[in-house]
């Protein structure tokens, strides 16, 4: 049976059965080959591994970083704000507490000018009862010249005159009062 084929296609089958035997042991290696592997490919898969990681983790971080950023403007805008409120509060106060004491100023001025009054008042009222009393006292003397009960012709007798009985004018005022 193999000397009935031609020669060329018995030749052409070897050495195609040859290349591919050529092309598998250069290309597709041995078996004793194929178990060892090169370190340098292991290093490689795990630095690509590293770098998804380090991808990963730094996305991860930039998210981090914009939510932070807006946290801290939001946080400065709050800042700003109370600021704003405690200078206006702190205005507010020194205001009120300027009119406080200005107010407190008046009112002791006010309350001078009370007592200053209530004691012109009081002089006032005890000028009137003394003026009164010397009228009262003038009506009734003059009541008493026009009834005749009271009498000045009548000479004073030597008792009234050491004057200790006698009240002059001024003791008759206090004497009313």
């Amino acid at each position: 049976m193999f000397v009935d084929l031609p020669q060329e296609l018995i030749l052409y089958t070897v050495g195609a059965f040859l290349l591919g035997w050529l092309l598998a042991s250069v290309f597709g290696g041995s078996k004793s080959g194929s178990k060892k592997r090169d370190p340098r490919d292991d290093r490689i898969r795990s630095l690509e591994a590293e770098l998804r990681i380090a991808q990963t983790d730094l996305e991860k971080t930039r998210e981090t970083a914009e939510s932070l950023e807006k946290e801290l403007e939001e946080a400065q805008n709050g800042i700003e704000k109370r600021d704003s409120v405690i200078t206006h509060q702190q205005s507010r106060m020194e205001e009120t507490t300027r009119d406080l004491k200005e107010s407190v100023m008046k009112t002791r001025e006010l309350r001078a000018e009370l007592s200053n009054r209530a004691a012109e008042n009081l002089k006032s009222e005890v000028a009137l009862r003394e003026v009164k009393t010397e009228l009262e006292v003038a009506q009734a003397s003059t009541d008493l010249i026009a009834t005749g009960v009271l009498d000045y012709s009548v000479a004073p007798s030597e008792e009234d005159e050491d004057g200790d009985d006698l009240l002059d004018e001024s003791e008759m005022t206090e004497a009313a009062t």
